[in-house]
């Protein structure tokens, strides 16, 4: 079955009548569309915890953002869906410093792969657990 997701890229100026257009820079979809008949998961952030609850790898913002996409790729599945059914995601990285963001946005972005939804990459001031530095929060969409 075809996957319910759609991902709305920026246009290619190329050949096209001179309007707005949008930058290529970014590494993500500016939009993403599901048809009325997808059933829409909404995701709890997904958190850098191991089985026992305590955050892991302590201080270490690619480690985190493993681990998180590690506990959302678990999350999807028992929903009964992957990440390539997500179309939408929020990263949120307990940090003022942009090499920081980063680090965890590379992390993310690696484990996306060519399914590169509209997400945003956002630096907090603190997260829900101790020592926590990353968190990823997602809404995916599938057709059953």
């Amino acid at each position: 079955m075809p996957r319910a997701v759609s991902l709305i890229l920026p246009p290619t100026p190329a050949g096209s009548l001179p309007r707005q257009t949008l930058s290529d820079v970014a590494e993500y979809a500016y939009a993403a569309t599901a048809p009325c008949d997808a059933r829409l998961i909404f995701l709890a952030g997904a958190c850098p915890l191991a089985a026992d609850g305590t955050v892991t790898p302590v201080g270490d913002y690619a480690g985190q953002a493993a681990r998180a996409v590690e506990n959302l790729r678990t999350a999807l599945g028992e929903a009964g869906a992957d990440l390539g059914d997500l179309i939408s995601t929020r990263v949120l990285v307990a940090t003022a410093r942009q090499e920081d963001l980063v680090s965890a946005w590379e992390v993310y972005r690696d484990a996306m792969g060519d399914h590169a939804v509209p997400s945003t990459l956002l630096g907090v001031t603190v997260l829900g657990y101790t020592d926590q530095l990353v968190e990823i929060e997602a809404v995916a969409a599938v057709r059953d």
